[in-house]
């Protein structure tokens, strides 16, 4: 995908995914159930009816996963950005954990066991009196 049309992509993304999030689309979701309920006994649940519903929240919900997932993966990558700034500009902090994120997992376990260790220790260290 084109730059201009990944950038376009995520405004579009952020968008919805920001009125997805507003309290206004979650009473029109209300209102939509309400209108379900009102109008599926007077047309006797009608399997066109029935298949429309399906097929639309079929279709809504297929397409929110992918807007959804792009403004989650956005944040990740803003938040993972913060934290490795963070890490870059302190002094005696590790610097090998600046992209942490793309080690393979055996050594993202070996470095959480020995944080675990760590851990351990200042609880110890804590309960002495």
């Amino acid at each position: 995908m084109s730059s201009k049309k990944a950038h376009v992509f995520n405004r579009f993304a952020q968008e919805v995914a920001r009125r997805a999030g507003h309290p206004m689309t979650f009473g029109a979701a209300i209102g939509f159930l309400a209108a379900w309920m009102i109008f599926g006994p007077l047309l006797n649940y009608h399997p066109v009816w029935l298949d429309f519903l399906g097929i639309a929240t079929g279709i809504f919900t297929f397409l929110m996963v992918f807007v959804i997932q792009n403004t989650q993966n956005r944040d990740t990558e803003a938040l993972h950005l913060k934290l490795d700034e963070l890490l870059r500009v302190t002094r005696g902090a590790r610097k090998e954990l600046v992209s942490s994120e793309d080690l393979e997992e055996e050594e993202l376990d070996s470095i959480k066991t020995e944080y675990d260790h760590l851990a351990e220790k200042y609880r110890k260290r804590r309960k002495r009196p």
